[in-house]
């Protein structure tokens, strides 16, 4: 095979993505986080494009640098690399440094834009809909999230890997440079701050059957104070409670342990 002619294949294509899905994680560790998981993806390609040892070692040591992103949305950056390393190979001008730069101007933007998608807005809106099923006691509610999620993560890394390697980093740095990405992620966190608003308002059940006695006249609380102002009030300041807690430290299963005594102390009382 002449130089020229060094080309990845979509099976190979595949067969990386495949990797990188399994073991994206498998050798976290916090002085490179991901860079051994994307040097074991990239080893079937590096081997592939590169005749000597020599050749082989030093690109596959350019990619034990750090590297962190979302693992699906940041995929796109795996395909730019192999593109680049399939021209590299081939004769082009691209020097280690430059896929160096792609991974790590790229890796911190896609892991924000990742993130906020991820589980600011998929994640919780799948659940909402596990949960509108399983409240009712159907088995579907958690099945449904168990196999809709995998596949829709799956399938967002999959297109991203494809259209990195055949797009090129050029389309991303366009997306980057025009201001469009943080337009996705502002607006994909007002739509995972609404499914959140949902989920509070339907399914965290918090409420007080203290009435409290003024002359003749007894009120009740949940009806007559907390409803009349808001609907699901106590839910709401609940839920706000909770995240400023977690925001401040606080273990959550601390937080779970604290609701559980709080819930059997109240119902002892008569309050909840």
């Amino acid at each position: 095979m002449s130089k020229q002619d060094k080309q990845i294949t979509k099976k190979e294509l595949r067969r990386a993505f495949w990797t990188w899905q399994f073991f994206s994680h498998a050798n976290y560790n916090y002085e490179r986080l991901q860079a051994g998981a994307f040097a074991h993806a990239m080893g079937p390609i590096i081997r592939k494009l590169y005749d000597t040892k020599e050749d082989t070692i030093k690109a596959l040591q350019r990619h034990l640098v750090f590297f962190n992103t979302a693992p699906n949305w940041g995929a796109i950056i795996h395909g730019i690399v192999i593109a680049m390393e399939e021209k590299k190979a081939n004769g082009a001008d691209i020097s280690d440094e430059a896929i160096t730069s792609v991974k790590t101007g790229l890796m911190g933007p896609l892991a924000g834009l990742g993130d906020t998608l991820t589980q600011g807005t998929i994640i919780p809106l799948l659940l909402a809909i596990g949960i509108s099923f399983g409240v009712d006691g159907s088995v579907f509610g958690p099945l449904f999230f168990l196999l809709v999620c995998p596949v829709v993560l799956i399938s967002v890394a999959y297109n991203m890997w494809m259209r990195g390697y055949y797009t090129g980093k050029d389309a991303v740095e366009h997306m980057l440079s025009d201001g469009r990405l943080n337009e996705i992620i502002a607006a994909a966190g007002v739509l995972g701050c609404a499914v959140i608003g949902a989920l509070i308002g339907e399914f965290v059940n918090f409420s007080t059957v203290a009435v409290i006695n003024v002359g003749q006249t007894a009120i009740d609380l949940q009806a007559n104070v907390f409803d009349a102002i808001m609907p699901k009030m106590l839910p709401l300041l609940l839920t706000v409670g909770l995240y400023k807690l977690l925001d401040r430290g606080k273990s959550p299963i601390f937080l779970m342990g604290a609701i559980i005594v709080v819930a059997i102390i109240g119902t002892f009382l008569g309050i909840l």
